[in-house]
């Protein structure tokens, strides 16, 4: 009596279901006793197993099974993915969630210690046992490192707040905003989704689901007006302008060419909401729909929240009634408010703004102003945008050698891949300065969590590959790098930019030209009740950099690896699909070879593949070598396909294979002309 028992001894067991006992459980217990004493695993037996001369047979007890957090939280910053990783790999589990307990999930004072010194070692970062036991989830941690690391005090909540007569925008909605002034033809910042439903579907429902969702979203019934030359937000009341949903029949053949049509369509963001949808209709139980969202109202992460609330109205709608969901705790709107006053004014020295904008400029100063890649065609004067998606694929074994890599050298899975693909680029010619674009959720506040909205933030990673450095040396440099990258984030890189004023250029993106992510945002199936649901493919054929290498890691059930996917977004510009393909390969090739042997020198990485190294190899030991293997017949070959491609490059200067063929044609008329024949030699 007294106890925490009670709860369960006081009433009949089948009150509670058999899954909900441990929780239960654990909750009183909780209440009583430190997370440390609170029992890591609880298991349910409709009875305890007895000997034959009826003592208790420990042997017979099942084993406990230690809830692993899968279906938690995932990790929403790159200091969370850091941690969750540590806490997986001390505590022997395949993932954490951000809200799960060390201590729940297995943790003891021994383990406590040994986590305490894998976070020194991988972040740098003094942690006392002390601090776990009272801060024991990744969620916590990751706040309390983050607010020591900066020298900051704790970051004030967000929480909705009085809005002024004109409500500006975030930072990263002022860049996009400028960008459409720029060319609001233009579908480069357009966030197209098509999902096919098959089955009787509710189109009534499933409009006024749209409509739901965009109250439910402030961002999604903003428009952006203009006041002095200054933008504003301005949002629209609930139901003032709820999303169309037109009809469209269309038949198989013309889908994708309708869709992709309908995607590109410029919004006008002064008057018109950020938020178009469409149905196709191919039949009777047959449905295509068509959701653009633009930038400026949304990101990646903001398409879990998305799909969970439009499933969710279409499913009450379907019933005849509206959904009914807990309120969001905040709005879009008390985001950018909160964001201005977090960062402070720029001109106070001691502002959150001021500290790392001047780390930014330190670790910034002297960035190249472009970097060089393998390209087909020369860099035109003005980039159009235009873009093609190459589908790519890391396989199960490598991507386990690959997170066995980073783990050996207190690094995280995206650590390891940056550093592979700064070493290609250098090896591909881009030189020993490498900067890489990186997108970071932006997400640092839990409010924001189930929210659409324009949160994402591009960190600059800039990796330093000289003096031929091992492999294992570079993942040091790179770590270095993020983790500085990390705990100085909150500058908007809209604004870092306009802080370094790099020269601008039409050509080329500012500060970067390439982009590595590695998604590790929740994501969530859209499902519609009644309906089968599966994506269709939206070519919206748009490329933002040179090149945007997307990655996303897959998992078994049990959370084992199973491979990487993803896809390479590049500027059509530049570069034809082969190239690209050949790119990834020679990336993929180059982490296979460092992780089976990770102290080798980037510069000793063999690139070639078989085909290539047995022509060089039979090349240089004098075999037989076909006409067509000869340098001046594969000249004439490139000179044949790729006429505009750059063959030679000297300091600004840059010759293309159509000139180079040119000037070697008159060189070889010149020297005939003298009486040189086959054979003779010319000085």
């Amino acid at each position: 009596p007294g106890t925490p028992f009670d709860a369960l001894t006081n009433a009949p067991t089948r009150a509670h279901s058999r899954a909900a006992l441990p929780g239960i459980l654990r909750d009183a217990l909780a209440k009583q006793l430190p997370d440390h004493l609170v029992p890591s695993a609880f298991v349910v037996l409709d009875a305890l197993p007895f000997t034959a001369h009826g003592k208790l047979d420990r042997a017979a007890l099942p084993a406990p099974h230690t809830d692993t957090g899968a279906s938690g939280r995932e990790p929403r910053t790159p200091q969370e993915q850091v941690l969750a990783d540590l806490f997986a790999d001390v505590l022997g589990l395949p993932r954490v969630g951000v809200d799960d307990s060390f201590f729940h999930l297995g943790g003891h004072s021994l383990l406590a210690t040994r986590l305490t010194s894998r976070i020194r070692a991988t972040l740098g970062t003094e942690l006392d046992v002390r601090t776990l036991f009272e801060t024991p989830t990744v969620a916590g941690l990751a706040a309390r490192l983050g607010a020591e690391a900066d020298g900051q005090s704790a970051r004030p909540p967000l929480v909705p707040v009085a809005r002024p007569e004109r409500l500006p925008l975030s930072f990263a909605q002022r860049r996009l905003w400028f960008l459409h002034q720029l060319d609001d033809h233009a579908a480069t910042y357009h966030m197209p989704f098509a999902l096919r439903l098959t089955g009787p579907l509710d189109a009534v429902a499933l409009h006024a689901a749209l409509g739901d969702v965009a109250a439910r979203h402030e961002s999604l019934r903003t428009v952006f007006r203009v006041d002095a030359g200054t933008p504003y937000q301005h949002v629209h009341a609930p139901g003032e302008v709820p999303p169309d949903l037109p009809v469209s029949e269309v038949d198989g053949a013309n889908l994708a060419e309708a869709v992709a049509a309908h995607a590109a369509r410029p919004f006008d963001l002064e008057h018109e909401v950020p938020l178009r949808a469409r149905l196709f209709a191919l039949g009777p139980t047959e449905h295509v729909l068509l959701v653009v969202v633009h930038h400026i109202a949304c990101d990646g992460w903001s398409m879990g929240p998305l799909a969970r609330d439009l499933a969710a109205a279409y499913a009450a709608r379907s019933r005849g009634e509206a959904p009914q969901w807990a309120p969001l705790p905040v709005q879009y709107a008390d985001y950018t408010l909160w964001q201005h006053g977090l960062l402070g004014d720029e001109n106070d020295a001691d502002s959150r703004f001021a500290v790392q904008i001047d780390h930014w400029t330190r670790a910034l100063a002297g960035l190249p102003e472009s970097i060089t890649l393998p390209s087909d065609r020369p860099r035109p004067a003005a980039a159009s945008r235009r873009g093609g998606v190459l589908v790519v694929r890391i396989d199960a074994e490598l991507h386990v050698r690959l997170r066995d890599l980073a783990a050996a050298h207190d690094a995280s899975l995206f650590m390891v891949l940056q550093a592979g693909f700064a070493a290609l680029l250098t090896r591909m010619g881009a030189g020993t300065d490498i900067p890489v674009g990186s997108p970071i959720a932006g997400r640092t506040d839990d409010a924001l969590d189930d929210l659409v909205g324009f949160f994402v933030n591009t960190l600059v990673l800039r990796t330093d590959t000289s003096g031929d450095p091992a492999f294992t040396e570079l993942v040091g440099r790179v770590k270095e790098t993020c983790l500085a990258a990390y705990a100085h984030q909150d500058v908007p890189f809209e604004y870092l930019v306009e802080t370094l004023n790099p020269s601008r250029s039409l050509a080329h993106h500012p500060l970067f030209q390439v982009m590595l992510a590695l998604q590790n945002a929740p994501t969530e199936d859209f499902a519609f009740a009644g309906l089968h649901t599966a994506a269709e493919p939206v070519a919206t054929d748009t490329a933002r950099v040179d090149l945007t290498v997307t990655l996303e890691e897959r998992h078994g059930p049990e959370g084992d690896p199973c491979g990487i996917a993803g896809a390479v977004e590049y500027a059509t510009d530049l570069f034809e699909p082969a190239t690209v393909q050949a790119l990834f390969d020679r990336w993929v090739r180059l982490l296979r070879e460092v992780a089976a042997d990770p102290g080798r020198p980037i510069g000793g990485v063999d690139l070639l593949d078989g085909d290539e190294r047995q022509a060089l190899t039979a090349t240089a030991a004098g075999g037989d070598v076909p006409d067509d293997a000869w340098l001046p017949a594969l000249f004439a070959a490139q000179a044949r396909t790729r006429p505009g491609a750059v063959a030679v490059e000297d300091g600004d200067t840059a010759v293309t294979y159509r000139e180079l063929d040119d000037r070697a044609d008159v060189l070889a008329h010149a020297l005939a002309a003298q009486g040189v024949r086959p054979g003779d030699r010319v000085a």
